[in-house]
């Protein structure tokens, strides 16, 4: 009798350590359980797909920084050759210019006709002034034109000589140019008030 009852004891005892088990692991998902083994496995399973895309998002990431400190420097340089290279072809294109202002000079040394110079000179000036403009160079015209900041720098204001004129551009010390269709010279002005 005295074994029965211990097989009884030992018995309950099992099943109390089944039950404390159970609650803490269950390793079957169709009894009711506070963890099951196969959530435990399953969150693994996701916190291993999540650390892989994270590195892959890493990864991601430091390539594109890298294309783009390489597009940095590549439009870096394409800039700094792009204006070498229009310098050249704008100083290339102004030699035939020099070469005539140089010939002009030694005809100058031997004429003694000043009409003959003059007609030299200005045939200079002329291709000078085609050369420039084929390159884009527009002079701005001022003059009796409104005053405008936007596009005049005003050195002085005189009385206007008419009332029609008070406000407007009566004298151009310095002309305004455009390249293409941006100021690059501010036109020197005097205005009448």
């Amino acid at each position: 009798m005295e074994q029965q009852e211990l097989h009884k004891n030992e018995a309950m005892t099992d099943n109390n350590a089944e039950a404390v088990a159970g609650e803490s692991m269950n390793t079957d998902e169709n009894v009711a359980g506070t963890n099951n083994l196969n959530e435990a496995v399953a969150t693994e399973n996701e916190m291993e797909k999540l650390q892989a895309e994270l590195a892959e998002q890493k990864d991601k990431y430091l390539r594109l920084f890298a294309e783009f400190d390489n597009y940095k420097r590549r439009t870096a340089k394409e800039r700094i050759e792009l204006m070498q290279t229009a310098g050249r072809e704008v100083i290339g294109s102004l030699l035939d210019v020099l070469d005539d202002s140089e010939r002009a000079e030694k005809t100058m040394e031997m004429a003694q006709d000043v009409t003959v110079v003059k007609e030299g000179v200005q045939l200079v000036f002329a291709k000078l002034r085609s050369t420039l403009e084929q390159k884009g160079l527009k002079p701005m015209s001022s003059v009796g034109e409104e005053f405008n900041p936007d596009l005049h720098e005003a050195i002085t204001e005189i009385p206007a000589p008419t009332e029609d004129m008070q406000g407007k551009v009566i004298d151009q010390v310095q002309k305004g140019y455009y390249l293409g269709d941006k100021i690059i010279r501010f036109a020197k002005v005097v205005v009448g008030k």
